[in-house]
């Protein structure tokens, strides 16, 4: 792996992820689009925990045709738009990075580009 984790400490106190990640050089660099959690046909499936499943779905198939796996995380961004769905979000996303740990945002808004969309996620991702 081409990247170190500098924990100063608070992370740890928050949530499964870490402070700090710093990328060695010679390194390929993926950045997503905010992603959410809208289907192929445009439409947006009822509830975060469907939309969350079918958005990290989209995240893990990006990576895929990228070459890379989470495990080339070094950041995520999470943008929801109900702080109630911080939990159920947590548990999902931790069932599909494992142990893994980037860099994490995770911000509550009004409101994303359409109404009923309720989650929406950017990743940076970094493979030697």
């Amino acid at each position: 792996m081409t990247h170190k984790i500098h924990d100063i400490g608070v992370a740890k106190h928050i949530g499964s992820y870490s402070d700090a990640i710093e990328v060695g050089p010679g390194t390929r660099w993926l950045f997503t689009s905010g992603t959410p959690g809208l289907a192929e046909d445009g439409s947006v499936p009822d509830g975060i925990e469907a939309q969350t499943r079918l958005m990290w779905g989209h995240i893990l198939k990006t990576l895929e045709r990228a070459g890379m796996t989470t495990a080339d995380l070094v950041k995520v961004t999470t943008t929801l738009t109900h702080a109630g769905d911080i939990p159920l979000y947590a548990k999902i996303r931790k069932e599909i990075l494992g142990d893994v740990k980037p860099a994490f945002m995770l911000q509550v808004v009004d409101q994303l580009v359409w109404p009923s969309l309720r989650v929406e996620v950017e990743i940076v991702a970094a493979k030697a």
